[in-house]
């Protein structure tokens, strides 16, 4: 057997023999893309220490991967279709490698945002990448289960990176948190070269680069206007990006409908087991995202674990995913999509919901159910989705269709750090002027009100300070913590009832099973197979 799978999915006359292998190598390279954003949670008051990051600082080293991640992936997929998938995988890995490098090396904010966008710009070609060749790869009656395999490992990802950083940062400074990407890229690069088999799409017509720069400007506008307003008001900025996407996207949807060979043919959202999965993954991640990246802050900030100590209460998580990915497996063919989807958003809504609970005096206990809900709602939910997406698209638009479910998934998860975030912010700056306002000279309070981490540095300044003390830093502390709970629990009643709002639009679009069965997209017939039906 060669060192090097040469022969073309394309050219097999049966499936790939060595598809579980490939698959690990495909779920490798998810792992690193997803782990770069969760990792980054626990690393940032480190780098916020050390690198003296302002609050917009922080937010911009976060989302600078987070812009060209979920602006390129449709186009970057469409280019894999044309040219050659694994080899847009292994371009991805190789990119996304060194950004790490970079992001390791650097002490400048500046350079650490631009390091994240270049990982961000490597991610954007692996992800769809790793979909569009699981799909080519796999035969239908093994492709759900695949699909559960890619979608328990983005839930692995959620819970591993955290806990990856953390186990580093015991030892050594934030930067080896993006250095240890590169050991775990070159093993997925000589994975991809030695089990993934090339791929590319065997009848594709030319690129449609206009609608994909409509994409790239319509979704980078969105996220950039999601990012900057909320968090630091809507000024010329955010407003001229919201203003660019909306109108970005108008043209992008004229223009597809009149092209003869669309990037991504917008005609499909009439087809309503593929626009309800769109919709279905974007808010379940808008609420996962958004409850998660709180969470991790009140274990770290109000409960004082460290980073090691939060990634290793994120593993029931993780454990959650895969219970709800077997259980999903066994129940999807027999019930169909629709209750699985359902079931799993009302599950994770309830998980959101509870956090509405959520005081100063809230313990770990207090997180662990909805650790459990929202893994378990992942599981259960999101791999009957993306099958259905990627099933809605034939085979010379696997990529698109890869770059489409990602978009989908990055553009919620954005959408719900950023909306619940700022609101989060909004809640805990409102709890803490009422708490303290008279209390702290001016500059101090505004320090104080910008994050949490700000509060409880002010604290330790206090106690410093002779006409402080102690007992007023603890006071401070006890100010600050009640008004992050407060705001957690504030944020949560938000994010659940946005949640429930989201499960009820999704309930309505899918179609029940039978109906389901007339909207599917039939797999292509191949070229032989049609002329020999010609000829009879």
């Amino acid at each position: 057997m060669p060192f090097l799978a040469n022969t073309p999915v394309e050219k097999m006359t049966g499936p790939y023999g060595r598809r579980w292998w490939a698959l690990l190598v495909l779920c490798l390279s998810l792992l690193i893309v997803v782990m770069a954003n969760t990792s980054l949670i626990v690393a940032a008051p480190d780098m916020t220490k050390d690198l003296g990051l302002s609050s917009s600082d922080l937010q911009w080293v976060i989302d600078g991967y987070t812009v060209p991640y979920a602006a390129l992936m449709l186009v970057l997929g469409s280019i894999g279709d044309k040219y050659s998938r694994r080899g847009a995988l292994v371009t991805g890995l190789v990119i996304f490698a060194g950004g790490s490098v970079m992001g390791s090396q650097v002490d400048r904010t500046g350079l650490v945002i631009a390091a994240r966008a270049i990982m961000g710009v490597g991610a954007a070609v692996v992800m769809p990448a790793t979909l569009s060749l699981l799909v080519a790869i796999f035969p239908r009656h093994e492709r759900a289960k695949a699909i559960t395999a890619w979608t328990a490992t983005s839930g692995l990802a959620i819970a591993v990176g955290p806990l990856v950083a953390g186990y580093l940062l015991g030892d050594h400074a934030w930067g080896s948190t993006f250095l240890i990407n590169v050991p775990i890229a070159v093993v997925a690069v000589i994975g991809a070269l030695a089990l993934v088999p090339p791929s590319k799409a065997g009848q594709m017509g030319r690129i449609d680069y206009v609608g994909g720069l409509l994409s790239i400007v319509s979704v980078g506008s969105l996220v950039y206007a999601t990012i900057e307003g909320p968090h630091f008001g809507w000024g010329a900025g955010p407003v001229t990006a919201a203003v660019v996407a909306g109108v970005g996207l108008l043209a992008f949807v004229a223009w597809e409908l009149r092209h003869p060979h669309p990037m991504l043919d917008v005609r499909k959202f009439r087809l309503r087991p593929f626009s309800g999965s769109m919709l279905a993954v974007l808010f379940f991640f808008f609420g996962t995202f958004g409850a998660i990246y709180y969470a991790t802050q009140f274990l770290q900030f109000v409960l004082g674990y460290d980073a090691l100590e939060t990634g290793i209460r994120l593993l029931p998580l993780a454990g959650a995913v895969f219970l709800g990915a077997a259980i999903t497996g066994r129940l999807t063919p027999k019930l169909g999509m629709k209750p699985m989807v359902t079931a799993g958003m009302v599950i994770g809504t309830v998980g959101v919901f509870l956090l509405t609970q959520v005081d100063k005096s809230s313990t770990y206990t207090d997180f662990l159910p909805t650790m459990l809900l929202l893994g378990f709602a992942i599981g259960l939910s999101v791999s009957p989705a993306t099958d259905t997406i990627m099933g809605s698209f034939p085979e010379s638009e696997l990529g698109v269709g890869g770059g489409a479910n990602d978009t989908a998934l990055e553009l919620g998860g954005s959408l719900g750090i950023a909306i619940l975030g700022s609101l989060l912010g909004a809640a805990y700056r409102d709890k803490l002027t009422g708490l303290i306002g008279g209390h702290l000279p001016a500059a101090a309070l505004d320090t104080a009100k910008d994050s949490v981490g700000g509060g409880l540095a002010v604290a330790e300044q206090v106690a410093k300070n002779p006409t402080g003390g102690s007992q007023q830093a603890q006071a401070l502390v006890d100010a600050v913590h009640e008004s992050f709970a407060h705001g957690v629990a504030q944020t949560s009643l938000v994010g659940g009832i946005i949640m429930a709002a989201g499960t009820m639009i999704v309930l309505a679009v899918l179609p029940g099973r039978r109906s389901a069965g007339r909207h599917r997209t039939e797999e292509p017939v191949p070229a032989e197979e049609r002329e020999l039906t010609d000829s009879l």
